[in-house]
């Protein structure tokens, strides 16, 4: 409830610039309180800016919102995905797991499984550093803050000296017309490295990232396998994305 109230506020102090404390109240059926208490936590992790009776956004349209904010959100949605994800991979396999909070439902999917993971993420990293029947192998890199995806030429050179059997990688957004995208170039370039080392690309997303496109081109549509979705898929997209010769999952 707190993870979608968080959101909420976020996306309409984004959408509209700023807010009063009485409208967001209005808006999430919570206390003026509890929304004074929630402005002063997104004020903390750089998504708004507090002023007496509201805040104004600090988030620009083609940002990412926080992980913090992201790692709860559609959370029923990303378990069912990445249990999909689960059931595609056979023992044995290698794969290479991107990075973000749908990716990171995947590794916890995958904690039980005899696999060789290599993470790209810290924080899926930290999600198998004890799994029993895994082979973890970290790759080299700077962790970016807050995301603690790993980026940068050491990350690239891990890759391509690796081969796996199936890359499973998470976007900003992602449409037949302009393929799979990223917020942040160095995270694209790394998603370009793993996908070249991959015999297989699985692309996971929840459905609102179908259709939209963020800053940075990762790869067509078409060199993708598949992509493992929630039913709230646009119909339309999904077929398109058939039509490019993707395999459509919706869960």
């Amino acid at each position: 409830m707190s993870a979608d109230r968080l959101r909420q506020i976020t996306d309409a102090v984004r959408a509209s610039g700023s807010r009063s404390v009485t409208e967001l109240a209005e808006l999430t059926g919570a206390s003026e309180m509890t929304i004074r208490r929630d402005l002063e936590a997104l004020a903390e992790q750089g998504v708004l800016e507090r002023y007496r009776g509201g805040a104004r956004s600090l988030l620009l349209r083609g940002e990412e919102t926080p992980f913090p904010l992201r790692v709860r959100d559609g959370l029923d949605a990303k378990r069912r995905i990445a249990a999909e994800v689960a059931a595609l991979l056979a023992d044995g396999e290698s794969v290479v797991l991107d990075s973000g909070t749908t990716c990171l439902e995947v590794a916890r999917a995958l904690h039980h499984r005899r696999l060789t993971v290599v993470p790209l993420s810290l924080h899926a990293a930290n999600a198998l550093a004890d799994a029993p029947r895994m082979t973890l192998l970290l790759p080299g890199g700077a962790p970016r803050k807050g995301e603690l995806a790993l980026t940068g030429p050491l990350t690239e050179a891990s890759l391509a000296a690796l081969r796996f059997d199936t890359a499973v990688i998470g976007c900003c957004g992602l449409s037949a017309e302009h393929g799979l995208t990223a917020y942040d170039l160095a995270d694209a370039a790394v998603k370009r490295a793993a996908i070249a080392s991959a015999r297989r690309v699985i692309a996971v997303t929840e459905s609102a990232k179908l259709s939209r496109t963020a800053l940075a081109h990762v790869l067509p549509a078409s060199a993708l396998h598949a992509v493992i979705t929630d039913e709230g898929a646009p119909q339309a997209e999904a077929d398109a994305l058939a039509a490019a010769g993707v395999t459509v999952r919706t869960v």
